[in-house]
């Protein structure tokens, strides 16, 4: 019994992989998205990552592959996982949740900056604010959820989509895999010697 729902896991996921190499709009927006951010990362500009939950976990994975190295060595891009938990625990007592990250964005985020922001339902407050704050910033965003008719879809400057149904799960695991495409994009631009053997 519990092998069959290890299969119907597994192919379900599947099946949203299939999705995504089926949508060819999600994958230009990957890489509209990725030549964003080596144009900000050239420029001498970061990239700021946000998301709630999972989502947070994901942002933190994008910013320390981006400081750290990915597949080969190279230098280390500027990104900055907004996850400190002593501002989260500052701000959310003084300024409550929603704060959290639109309050980093503004007093870090700079005209230029990319803020790559990360929510499945592509409702979550305190990221919609964040996204508020960047635009005022003169930042760019770029949004990565599985609803196209979201608030962050409709906000962002590049909205990538996965369309994975109806499990925040499964947008969770498309999402982890876009990350990683898009690093491997920016590498390519960045250290194209990396990927010449």
């Amino acid at each position: 019994m519990a092998k069959e729902h290890v299969k119907a896991a597994l192919l379900e996921a599947r099946a949203a992989l299939d999705a995504l190499i089926a949508a060819d709009e999600t994958q230009e927006a990957i890489v509209r998205a990725s030549d964003l951010m080596v144009d900000t990362i050239s420029r001498g500009g970061k990239i700021l990552s946000c998301g709630n939950g999972g989502s947070l976990c994901d942002a933190m994975h994008f910013a320390e592959e981006m400081t750290g190295r990915f597949r080969s060595d190279r230098p280390g891009y500027a990104a900055i996982a907004i996850s400190d938990p002593s501002h989260m625990s500052c701000v959310g007592n003084d300024y409550g949740y929603q704060a959290v990250f639109a309050r980093y964005v503004q007093a870090v985020g700079q005209a230029g900056d990319v803020l790559l922001a990360i929510t499945t339902s592509g409702t979550s407050a305190n990221v919609l604010d964040a996204v508020a704050a960047a635009h005022e910033k003169g930042m760019k965003v770029v949004g990565l959820t599985g609803k196209a008719d979201s608030p962050l879809a409709q906000k962002a400057d590049v909205a990538i989509v996965t369309p994975a149904g109806r499990w925040a799960d499964r947008v969770q695991e498309l999402h982890i895999k876009t990350i990683h495409i898009l690093i491997e994009l920016i590498e390519r631009k960045l250290a194209p010697e990396n990927y010449k053997k």
